[in-house]
């Protein structure tokens, strides 16, 4: 089986009613990005950051998977699929994809300050006083402006070992995601799905100017075509 590895951004979960959340302005639902995405945002005001994130929960519990992410699920059928999201949602888990990476953390899933290893399932709204079992504070299981990314690592060797790479609903214009591009070899075929594209075509890599669930269906359809006939 071929390796496809997938990079999926905000476009393929706003099409299950997901809000990208961050405005033209810079705002995020009229907050500053880092009066509620950031380490010290949280530190000044986390009544403030803990109903941010527990307004973002609630509305991932009303939505659901699209066509997008059921069409990455059926192209596990013919090929080892691993997604790498920069989503905190868990919309590709729903739908059935047996292998995601989230890069930026978790929206159902909270963690302690006292260690970050200790990561909780977690769906219902987050209050200051919900502890940890050394009774410190849990926080949102979300990669914040100014932290690092403890997941880079994983999915940069994991876009190395890509036979084929497909982009989807993100503009791969902010790092460091933007900066897997550079280890995919120079072999390997890339699609590049999304209605707006901020990138040309190559040999290498083929645009598909289509929204995700219209885009998806059709690449996968592709490329299972070509496996079963090979």
């Amino acid at each position: 089986m071929k390796k496809v590895v997938v990079l999926t951004g905000a476009g393929i979960s706003a099409e299950s009613g997901i809000r990208t959340f961050r405005d033209a302005d810079g705002l995020w639902e009229g907050h500053d990005i880092m009066e509620v995405a950031s380490p010290i945002g949280w530190k000044n005001d986390p009544l403030l950051v803990l109903d941010f994130y527990n307004k973002r929960r609630r509305q991932l519990l009303d939505v659901q998977p699209n066509k997008a992410h059921s069409a990455l699920v059926e192209l596990e059928k013919t090929h080892q699929v691993t997604i790498i999201t920069q989503n905190v949602d868990d919309l590709h888990e729903r739908a059935g994809s047996s292998h995601v990476l989230h890069l930026h953390g978790e929206l159902l899933k909270v963690r302690s300050q006292f260690d970050e290893q200790l990561v909780l399932d977690w769906k219902t709204d987050l209050i200051e006083g919900d502890f940890c079992e050394h009774n410190h504070q849990l926080r949102p299981h979300i990669v914040w402006f100014g932290e690092e990314v403890p997941m880079l690592e994983p999915a940069i060797e994991i876009t190395q070992q890509a036979d084929i790479l497909l982009i989807i609903g993100t503009s791969m214009q902010v790092y460091p995601a933007a900066g897997l591009l550079q280890y995919a070899q120079s072999s390997t075929p890339i699609f590049f799905i999304d209605p707006n594209p901020a990138i040309a075509p190559s040999d290498q890599l083929t645009v598909v100017s289509e929204k995700a669930t219209t885009g998806v269906p059709k690449v996968v359809d592709q490329l299972i075509n070509e496996s079963t006939n090979s």
